[in-house]
C-alpha cells in the first residue's frame, strides 16, 4: 500500500530533487513573508527576470551560471534601492524601470546565440536535473539567507510593519531594504535552478500569501509558508514522476491550490464570524 509513496524516492534524482525543494522552499517561504508584508510582490517577479542577462553572459563566456545570476541579481537590487531613494521616483517605478531594462538586455543577449535550446532550462527550470554541486550551493545560500534574516528579524519586522516609526527611532530602513533585496536575489538564483525564471516569483509570493490569510503573526506566517512550499514541492515531485509533467509547473500549481484552499478557509471563518455577530 505504501509502495506508490516510496517507489519514486528509490531513485537518486528524486532524492536530490526533494533536498533541492527543501533548500529552495524554506528561505523562499521565510523571506516571502516580508515581501507580502511590505506589499512588494512585484519585486520577486522582477528579480527573477533581471538575472537573465547575468545567466546569458555567464553562459557566453563560460563562467558559472549561478555566479552570473548572483551578480546580476545583486546589481538589480542595488539599482532598485538607489533609484527608490530618489525623491523623484517611487519604488514601484524604480522596479519597473530596472526590471524591463535588464530583461530586455537578457533577451537581446539571447538573440545573439545560435540556439535558444541552451536557455530552456533557465526559463523553465529542471528540478530533477539538480546536481550534488548545486545542492551544496543551495545549502550555502539557504544558510546565509536564514542567518541574515534571523540576525535582523526585529528590525526587518518593524520596518516592514511601520517604516515611519522605524525611521524615527533610528533604524536604517533604506539599508534594510537593500539587504532584503540582495537576500531576495540570492533566493531567486536558487529558485531558478528548480522552476526557472518564469515561475520563481510564485515560490516567493504564493505560499506566504496563503499563510497571511490564516494568521497575522509573522513567525506563524513563516512557519505556515514553509510547510506550504515544502508540501507543494513534494506533491510536484510525485506529479512529475507519475504523470510525466514539469515538476516546476506542478509545484507552482500546487502552491496556487493551497492558496485557494487558504482563501476558502478564511472566507468560511469570516462568514461564520459575521453570522455570529448578526
Amino acid at each position: 500500500m505504501l509502495e506508490p509513496l516510496i517507489a519514486p524516492f528509490r531513485y537518486s534524482f528524486m532524492q536530490t530533487g526533494l533536498l533541492a525543494v527543501i533548500l529552495i522552499g524554506v528561505p523562499a517561504a521565510v523571506i516571502g513573508t516580508y515581501v507580502v508584508l511590505r506589499r512588494m510582490a512585484f519585486i520577486g517577479d522582477a528579480l527573477a527576470h533581471t538575472v537573465l542577462p547575468g545567466l546569458v553572459v555567464a553562459y557566453l563566456v563560460g563562467w558559472s551560471l549561478s555566479g552570473g545570476a548572483i551578480v546580476a541579481g545583486v546589481i538589480t537590487a542595488v539599482l532598485i534601492s538607489w533609484l527608490a531613494r530618489r525623491q523623484e521616483i517611487r519604488e514601484d517605478t524604480a522596479i519597473g524601470i530596472v526590471f524591463t531594462g535588464m530583461f530586455a538586455l537578457g533577451i537581446l543577449l539571447i538573440s545573439t546565440v545560435r540556439s535558444y535550446r541552451d536557455f530552456t532550462h533557465m526559463l523553465f527550470g529542471n528540478l530533477l536535473g539538480v546536481t550534488v554541486d548545486d545542492l551544496w550551493l543551495m545549502a550555502v545560500i539557504t544558510t546565509m539567507v536564514l542567518a541574515a534574516l534571523l540576525l535582523f528579524h526585529k528590525e526587518l519586522e518593524l520596518s516592514s510593519a511601520d517604516p515611519i516609526y522605524a525611521r524615527v527611532i533610528g533604524i536604517p530602513v533604506d539599508r534594510l531594504t537593500l539587504l532584503l533585496l540582495i537576500l531576495l536575489a540570492f533566493c531567486v538564483v536558487t529558485g531558478i535552478q528548480a522552476v526557472g525564471v518564469v515561475l520563481t516569483s510564485a515560490l516567493l509570493v504564493t505560499p506566504a500569501a496563503a499563510a497571511a490569510l490564516l494568521t497575522h503573526r509573522l513567525v506563524h506566517m513563516m512557519a505556515l509558508a514553509t510547510i506550504f512550499v515544502v508540501v507543494a514541492g513534494v506533491v510536484g515531485l510525485y506529479a512529475s514522476f507519475y504523470f510525466n509533467v514539469s515538476s516546476g509547473a506542478a509545484i507552482v500549481l500546487t502552491c496556487t491550490l493551497i492558496f485557494a484552499l487558504a482563501w476558502l478557509v478564511q472566507h468560511v471563518r469570516t462568514t461564520s464570524l459575521i453570522n455570529r455577530k448578526g
